[in-house]
């Protein structure tokens, strides 16, 4: 049985209903008469006992006992920890600490692959044999893994804990008696950054789970996030270091509870050699951070941590320098003095690791070539063979740089920093995790597939908020073939059935993939128009104000009508769904679905219908609009209470669980203008628009689908083509505004045949996925109409331009030309002249002044 089958089987039937055995099943317990019991190794790493832990609490939510050790006793069970019948012994081995014969014997009693288990990462396996049930390991995680992969099979969501996934309890737990799953991972190192937590984890952490007046995360903390990685099959972190955060080392508990967990320790991009600048580099103590002036004292900095962490296994070593805060290097000036600056930092910290731990081959290294680092290094900057080159997307979800056929070749292999949340311009998105899941899988098997498998690091600001989308990309670097293109939704679906039940969860898909799309059209967080990280000299906190949106209130039967509409549809779909589930799942169901489906859906509310409002208003006194003007006075109801809604709905939030999330959610991170209180040009108290909505009620939006698309539009998904020449194109799942994007490789073509029924001057827009040129090139397609002279268009756009503002905050890039259309039959043509292009939508329109903001799909011809 490969891993894939496992997965989906697993995740969908063994987590929502009893396991159908075959009659040659064996059982591992049964209530009354057979206890889980297991045996362990004697030599192993502490990561098993963590293990171990966690399947003893994981067993006693599922049965409601506790597992024996063998020779165990229980008030239920004899000595033997039998209950009536021939118990079936769980028996963990951790092969590398494993005796010679024991080994031996898995190779040749019970058929097991021992040279793969410890050649491959972090391998283990699950096999049953007789009256046993073997779970060993290549190492300590791998052990680790498969003892975890037991809860899997019993039905315990990686989610339990920071979920409130409760398992459904079970009388009996069976496996066929030929069961055997092997796994090992893709990717070496695997995990998250703990980055911009101070809206959600930090407070959380220090207020509620473990009460703190300095504002750290502790130890308490720190568990518990390495226990979900270990559940996710994860092994790696950067800590958090936000300014108000204590620093990671400050309290030794927490490398100790990391080493314990086999969890790899490393740092961001700006902290070198285990450091968290912002909490531990004192300028009154030490001086400047300017290695040109100050160079000792910066070296005796990094020695300190050096010798600290010298007997730990699990560092990783991030090299190079930036500012003490992701800012520029201080002491040098122009670009030259960087590189020079820059390559002296390499050479002396390879030095200085020699000297304090060690052969720097021999020590996992990585180098992050972000920000103008990209630049220094592409000038020429030496990195040692043996370190990881580590490249980033452009904080939005599109990775910037790959490795090419040199890099590939690296011993030090190359790894990704991978954005699921962000703090910074544009806009920020540190409210929900809406990135679609098939921008993940298309920007991470694309890594992959450049030999980047080293390290992926996902950046969240809150791992219980990122959910599925960490899952998905964990899992991805797991098993990377775990998830095509083309199961993305199976992938999903299977998640979903795992957390909350089969019926809930094939009800759910539609609803979630909906969701997922709408938020591809528009983050939550996007929904003001704004930006911030803006110039204060103009803008008051640099941030730009809340505008109305490109979204038509005429064009296309209303699009924000039908957007509004599309919302409330899986509002009310989420909302039937919660009354079937077991009433122990609810909070796990409102955090991980409720919430961030009715949050998005108030949000949209709010910024539209007060944007309606507005609108209406432009020629209404404020007397009329009181006594007369209803549609502003309903609209400015609507959007007020949308905003009451998101306040409601957040309270709820931090009350679930009898407070356990206390202060873990909040509306408004970092103060942003969007979520504020609408503006509206009619002033209402709650209870006036509450009068007003009862008014009303018999009002109603356009329904999702309810338009007739215009004979003035022709317009398809990239999905539609009629024919594809070239190398195979790629529908992706879960992907743009159409949710069925087409990767188009270089040389690639796309062919649509259309009927115009008009002739005159047109616009052609296509709308591709924002990618970038990951090989340093260009990233460039071609379009034609009828054989006809090809346009070009080119989607490279410098970092941080405004084009590449609006592409990120739109996730299309658009591309438009005007044309001129005769009547009749026609075919579009869509060549790729570089890698990476992806296709989403394109659309002909003969109203050459529209204006819109989605193009329209889905509706029949008028």
């Amino acid at each position: 049985m490969n891993f894939k089958t496992t997965f989906l089987t697993a995740l969908c039937l063994l987590a929502s209903a009893t396991v159908r055995a075959a009659a040659a099943d064996i059982v591992w317990y049964e209530k009354g008469r057979q206890a889980v019991e297991y045996a362990v190794q004697k030599a192993h790493d502490p990561v098993v006992d963590i293990a171990l832990q966690m399947f003893r609490s994981d067993m006693e939510a599922v049965t409601g006992e506790s597992p024996l050790p063998a020779g165990g006793k229980s008030a239920k069970a004899g000595n033997d920890g039998k209950r009536g019948g021939k118990a079936v012994r769980i028996e963990i081995m951790q092969l590398d600490k494993a005796k010679m014969n024991d080994v031996l014997q898995l190779q040749r009693r019970f058929g097991i692959d021992t040279g793969r288990l410890l050649g491959e990462t972090d391998a283990f396996v699950v096999k049953a044999v007789g009256d046993k049930i073997i779970v060993a390991g290549g190492n300590g995680r791998g052990a680790a893994y498969g003892i975890l992969e037991l809860s899997r099979l019993a039905g315990v969501s990686p989610w339990i804990w920071w979920g409130d996934c409760v398992p459904e309890r079970k009388d009996m737990l069976k496996m066929p008696a030929d069961y055997t799953n092997f796994q090992s991972a893709s990717v070496e190192m695997r995990g998250v950054f703990l980055n911009d937590e101070d809206w959600s984890l930090r407070p959380w952490s220090c207020l509620t789970h473990e009460p703190a007046a300095d504002g750290k995360i502790g130890p308490r903390t720190y568990k518990r996030v390495f226990e979900l990685l270990l559940r996710l099959r994860a092994n790696a972190i950067w800590p958090a270091m936000h300014e108000g955060t204590a620093a990671f080392f400050k309290d030794p508990r927490n490398k100790l509870m990391a080493d314990s967990c086999g969890i790899f320790v490393g740092t961001s991009h700006c902290e070198p050699l285990l450091r968290n600048n912002v909490g531990e580099w004192s300028v009154n103590e030490r001086g400047a951070y300017n290695y040109i002036t100050n160079k000792e004292s910066v070296q005796a900095y990094w020695t300190e941590r050096l010798r600290e962490v010298k007997n730990s296994r699990t560092n990783i070593f991030t090299i190079g320098m930036r500012g003490i805060h992701d800012g520029s290097m201080e002491g040098v000036k122009t670009r030259q003095e960087k590189f020079d600056a820059l390559q002296q930092v390499i050479d002396d910290q390879q030095e200085l690791l020699r000297r304090n731990i060690g052969n720097p081959s021999a020590l996992p290294q990585v180098f992050v070539p972000y920000k103008e680092v990209l630049e220094l290094y592409e000038q020429g900057l030496r990195v040692p063979e043996y370190v990881t080159l580590m490249w980033c997307d452009d904080n939005y979800g599109y990775i910037t740089r790959l490795s090419n056929e040199k890099e590939q070749k690296r011993i030090g292999g190359g790894g990704v920093y991978y954005h699921l949340s962000y703090w910074g311009r544009p806009h920020d998105y540190l409210w929900l995790t809406t990135t679609q899941p098939g921008l993940i899988y298309s920007e991470m098997k694309a890594a992959y597939d450049h030999n980047v498998r080293k390290l992926w690091i996902a950046n969240v600001h809150d791992p219980k908020v990122a959910g599925y989308d960490l899952e998905l990309f964990l899992d991805m670097a797991w098993n990377i073939n775990c998830v095509s293109g083309a199961t993305l939704e199976d992938h999903y679906r299977a998640w979903l059935c795992r957390q909350f039940g089969q019926s809930a969860g094939e009800r759910l898909l539609p609803a979630m993939c909906e969701f997922y799309q709408l938020c591809g059209q528009r983050r939550p967080e996007f929904m003001g128009w704004n930006q911030n990280e803006l110039d204060k000299r103009i803008f008051e906190r640099g941030l730009s104000p809340v505008r109305n949106t490109d979204f038509s209130f005429t064009e296309f039967g209303s699009e924000a009508d039908r957007y509004l509409a599309r919302y409330n549809a899986i509002a009310e779909t989420v909302g039937r769904v919660a009354f079937s589930l077991r009433p122990e799942l609810r909070d796990a169901y409102f955090a991980a679905i409720e919430y961030p489906v009715k949050a998005a859906a108030a949000m949209a509310i709010k910024m539209l219908e007060a944007q309606r409002a507005r609108t209406l208003a432009t020629s209404s006194g404020l007397k009329e609009m009181r006594s007369g003007n209803q549609r502003v006075l309903l609209a400015a109801a609507r959007s007020q209470l949308a905003y009451q809604e998101i306040r409601r709905l957040t309270q709820q939030y931090n009350s679930m669980r009898g407070g356990k999330w206390k202060h873990s959610m909040t509306m408004s991170p970092r103060n942003q203008l969007v979520f504020g209180p609408p503006q509206l040009p009619v002033l209402l108290t709650d209870a006036e628009a509450k009068h007003i909505m009862r008014q009303q009620r018999a009002d109603k939006n356009p329904s999702a689908n309810s338009f007739a698309l215009p004979s003035d539009i022709i317009a398809r998904n990239a999905a539609d083509y009629d024919a594809a020449t070239g190398e195979k194109a790629v529908r992706i799942q879960m992907l743009g505004h159409s949710m069925s994007a087409v990767a188009l490789p270089k040389g690639g073509t796309l062919s649509y045949r259309f009927n115009s029924e008009r002739e005159g001057d047109a616009v052609l827009t296509t709308a591709a996925i924002p990618t970038q040129p990951n090989d340093g090139g260009d990233i460039r397609y071609a379009v034609s109409i009828d054989g006809g002279e090809e346009t070009v268009y080119s989607l490279k756009e410098p970092f941080r331009s405004e084009q590449w503002k609006l592409n990120v905050l739109r996730g299309q890039a658009l591309r438009t030309t005007k044309i001129h259309l005769q009547k009749g039959s026609h075919t579009l043509t869509v060549r790729a002249l570089d890698n990476h292009i992806v296709l989403d939508q394109w659309m002909i329109d003969f109203k050459t002044n529209r204006k819109h903001y989605l193009i329209p799909q889905g509706g029949k011809k008028s």
